[in-house]
């Protein structure tokens, strides 16, 4: 194998972890990274799938004992249940939405200026609701996570959408939505991880059915080596985001987004940054 094409996958895998649960977007992160190592071509699109998946095992493994109590516990405990439809509710939106607007958004939306006024905007947003939680007028009135209701997990599926516009950041969406609509700050995390096993799983295999022809054996030690990578950063991520929260907010995380969206617009049209489809 290329040692230069498995140091590539390596950073991508790390990058990919490092960011895939940040409210910062890991889409423009893999834009500027993939541009850089000069990893662009149509393998790239396979790659990202693949690293995607091992991120989202870190999830499934840091909440396997909280996964298997519900899934056990849906035929006989409501709580289970309740937490479970939660979920489902939360995750339509945006599958329903991407399924009717994934190649409209793709054309009009998946370049420099689109990604870098999201970031930005996003990052501005973050400042609100940060600014709007600290304010006494409007704490916030769910503090666990089981005391979520069907209208909660709706209005995070709602925001999650804006998800679907690159540079907005998922995690961004749903994290920022639910502390909007009253979430704690640590339930609006946590719920978004949960959030995101259905819908990267989901966008996972969608995708892998639109490019397992470009797969190759000779691929599997370079897509091993990436999903490996985005397992372990992203697990000691959401270790450290999770103790992060218990005492910090994200104003830091929106600053990071303003500067990062100013910079891609600048690399983007000064030719320095490969845009790929």
């Amino acid at each position: 194998m290329d040692w230069i094409l498995m140091v590539k996958a390596l950073i991508l895998g790390v990058v990919e972890g490092l960011t895939e649960f940040l409210p910062v977007s890991s889409t423009g992160h893999l834009i500027v990274a993939g541009s850089l190592l000069n990893f662009t071509d149509a393998q790239s699109k396979t790659f990202d799938v693949v690293i995607q998946f091992g991120a989202i095992l870190a999830i499934c493994w840091e909440y396997r004992a909280r996964i298997i109590n519900v899934v056990g516990g849906l035929p006989t405990r409501p709580d289970a249940r309740r937490f479970a439809i939660n979920v489902i509710i939360a995750t339509i939106p945006a599958i329903v939405l991407a399924l009717l607007l994934e190649k409209q958004i793709k054309a009009v939306l998946f370049s420099p200026v689109p990604v870098s006024v999201a970031l930005i905007v996003g990052g501005i947003i973050i400042l609100w609701a940060e600014g709007r939680q600290r304010d006494r007028q409007h704490p916030p009135r769910v503090h666990s996570i089981d005391d979520l209701t069907p209208a909660d997990a709706l209005k995070v599926g709602l925001a999650q959408c804006f998800a679907l516009i690159p540079g907005t950041s998922r995690s961004g969406s749903t994290i920022i939505g639910g502390m909007l609509f009253g979430l704690d700050r640590r339930v609006a995390t946590e719920f978004s991880f949960f959030l995101a096993i259905p819908v990267i799983f989901g966008a996972t295999l969608y995708e892998m059915a639109k490019y397992w022809r470009t797969l190759s054996v000779n691929d599997i030690g370079l897509f091993a080596i990436g999903l490996v990578a985005a397992f372990v950063s992203a697990f000691i991520c959401v270790r450290w985001l999770l103790r992060y929260v218990a005492s910090h907010d994200f104003s830091a995380f929106a600053w990071y987004r303003i500067g990062f969206g100013l910079l891609i617009l600048i690399v983007g049209y000064s030719g320095g940054l490969s845009w790929a489809d």
